[in-house]
């Protein structure tokens, strides 16, 4: 009986969490599903009509859905690799004695602080082609044409990743170098009395044990970078063309813009699962890799 009371009490700690859970995550996306279903739009709000899969279906032939799903995987994966590597190599040098290394570890994470709003009208400053713009400036300055970074359909993209890049890999570091200085120092020591070079003592020793912080740095880069919205509002709003169209800006343009919403909402499904699946699929490879250099 006292068990049984126990298990009540915990259960009464865990009941404000599950009903906050399925208030604002499980209720939303059941609604989202039962809308994709529907005829819902701007057109028509009531009377809904099932229309089984037809807006699942109609998906790929939307020129700028696809253009979003394709650069935002790029985006993702550009992030994930170059976030987690610049991330390791930044926290592995600010982690040797320097004098300085406070002062760099807080200028390096500085960016993370600020809202990506922020971040992209600062940097469509620096990179605008009109006088203003201080990148091209320099450029001209030294002889040399100006770079239309943003207005370019072939530079646009990396352009904001660059930005994103410089924004994030300071908070990448911070983890790394949290998990850096959980590492026992008896390991390096070991190493040095067999002889190992400093390259062997980071393959051997330093990158697998950070393991841990590369699955946290890797997994929310991946998931933040298929769904970053608000820094290609601020720099690019998609353009131009559909050069930075990522699945949210096209989703929120197709649902609220042009009034699609239960098209809109199949593709919010298509989205959540798709993610769900890279997530499952890289964690994965993370526990693989893990169990290999164990």
């Amino acid at each position: 009986m006292n068990r049984t009371k126990r298990e009540i009490n915990y259960g009464m700690f865990i009941l404000p969490a599950l009903i906050f859970y399925v208030l604002f995550c499980v209720s939303p996306f059941a609604t989202m599903f039962y809308y994709s279903v529907t005829d819902y739009s701007v057109m028509k709000q009531t009377n809904l009509s099932f229309v089984g899969l037809r807006n699942y279906v109609d998906i790929p032939e939307n020129d700028l859905l696809l253009s979003g799903i394709k650069n935002s995987l790029v985006y993702a994966l550009l992030m994930t690799i170059f976030q987690s590597v610049l991330g390791i190599l930044l926290a592995v040098a600010l982690d040797k004695k320097l004098k300085t290394k406070n002062i760099l570890r807080s200028i390096y994470f500085l960016p993370a602080v600020f809202s990506p709003l922020i971040i992209g009208f600062l940097w469509n400053y620096l990179m605008s082609t009109s006088d203003f713009g201080l990148i091209n400036q320099g450029l001209t300055s030294i002889g040399l044409s100006k770079i239309n970074f943003l207005g370019d359909s072939d530079l646009a993209l990396y352009s904001v990743i660059f930005t994103q890049l410089w924004q994030w890999t300071g908070w990448a570091m911070v983890i790394f170098l949290a998990n850096l200085q959980s590492i026992s120092k008896d390991y390096y020591e070991a190493a040095e009395i067999d002889g190992a070079t400093g390259a062997q003592k980071f393959w051997r020793i330093t990158l697998p044990l950070l393991q841990p912080s590369v699955n946290v740095v890797t997994v929310t880069a991946m998931i933040g970078g298929l769904k970053v919205f608000d820094i290609i509002m601020s720099l690019t709003n998609g353009g131009p063309g559909n050069a930075t169209e990522t699945i949210m800006t096209a989703f929120i343009k197709t649902t609220f813009s042009q009034g699609f919403y239960g098209y809109g909402a199949a593709f919010g499904v298509v989205f959540f699962v798709a993610v769900m699946l890279l997530t499952m699929i890289l964690m994965q490879f993370l526990r693989k890799w893990g169990e290999k250099i164990a």
